[in-house]
This record gives C-alpha cells, structure tokens and sequence, in this order.
C-alpha cells in the first residue's frame, strides 16, 4: 500500500517541488521525505498560512506520485542528457530554466559544488542530507491557486515543520480518490508558483532568508 507524506510549503518557488515540462521533481528541501519516499508513495505538499498570495492554509499546492528515485549524484550525472533545463542557468530569459533543482555538481570531484541558483550556502547540509531526488510524471500541480482539502482531509494538514506520514494511513485511499475525483489531467500547471526570485540578489541564501 502507498504511503502519503504530506508538508506545509514555506516558499513555494517553482524549485521545490519543480513542476516545469512534464515532469515534477523534488530534489532539495525536504530530506526526510527524499530519503523515506519510495517508488509509488505519494507526496503532497499544503499551503502556507502566511502564503504570499494569502492565507493558503488548509489548501493543496501540488501532489505528486513518485516515480523514479534516484541519488542526487546521479540525478547530475543524467541532468544533461534527459532533463537540461534542471541545471539552473541564470542566464537564461526563461524563467523555468532558472529555477533548475539541480543545483548541485558532482562531477568536480569527492565533494559536490553548488551550481548558483534558488539555494545558497546555508542550504547545503540540508539539500545534501535528503541523498535522492525523487521524479514524477503523474502529478497535479496548483500553485497559488491551491485547491481546498475537503474536510474528511483535514487530518493530513500538519502546519509546522517536517512532514505526516504514519498518522496518514487511514487517508491514503481517501485522498487518491478524491484527487482523482476533481477529474483533472496530470502533469499540467493549474497555477503559477507563488514566489518569484529577485534574481538580481542571486545566488541567494536559501529558504529561510526568501521566506
């Protein structure tokens, strides 16, 4: 049987969870869950009270099926034959393309560089400690135009740090038919991400000082 993590997202920037080309990706933030999660459990991520748009609490802003795990070493190593616009480039006029996850560089040698990009210095120890990135195709992503949970699932909400699982139990059922209940197709944007960088500041200092 599945099982369902669940979170609060402090910062919902369009990196953590990723949710650009058909692919949803959470690769840094979160470590507990990249390193519990397995192949078929789901991850959902509720919205802040203090949201930038409004009080989100209560509200869905993503839910993703996990897919594929790999470690974050080979997540790089794979990057930049199957999925190029993870490699944050700053440079680029396409926004996805900043908001890259995989942000940190294995190939320089034992210890991995951090690429500039969402996540500074002080994110490192934690990006580092989650091991894997967990990948999803089948995923429904809402932003900040998160959905409200019904109220028979209301249970999952957990408002403070870390995540919900075992106490999810009795919800996983519950919530995967409700969710597809809503009749929407997977792996479609339903919202934009409700942080935009101030790239000019970049690289920045992490969650914490976005928040």
């Amino acid at each position: 049987m599945p099982r369902l993590f669940s979170y609060t997202i402090p910062v919902d920037d369009g990196a953590a969870p990723n949710p650009f080309r058909g692919m949803c990706t959470l690769t840094i933030c979160k470590p507990k869950i990249r390193m519990k999660a397995e192949v078929g459990d789901w991850v959902v991520g509720l919205g802040s009270v203090r949201a930038p748009s409004g009080n989100l609490g209560g509200k869905m802003v993503y839910a993703m099926r996990v897919d594929q795990i790999v470690s974050l070493r080979d997540y790089d190593r794979l990057a930049p034959r199957y999925w190029p616009s993870r490699i944050p480039n700053l440079g680029s006029r396409i926004l996805t393309e900043r908001l890259g996850d995989c942000i940190y560089d294995f190939s320089k040698g034992a210890a991995p560089v951090q690429r500039p990009g969402v996540h500074g210095p002080k994110n490192v120890r934690t990006d580092l400690s989650g091991h894997n990135a967990l990948i999803s195709r089948h995923y429904f992503y809402f932003g900040r135009n998160a959905i409200a949970l019904p109220r028979r699932l209301r249970p999952i909400i957990h408002q403070t740090q870390s995540h919900k699982v075992r106490t999810n139990e009795p919800f996983v059922q519950p919530f995967i038919r409700w969710l597809y209940s809503l009749g929407l197709e997977p792996n479609h944007l339903y919202g934009w991400p409700d942080f935009e960088p101030d790239w000019s500041t970049l690289p920045q200092t992490g969650c914490p000082a976005r928040c």
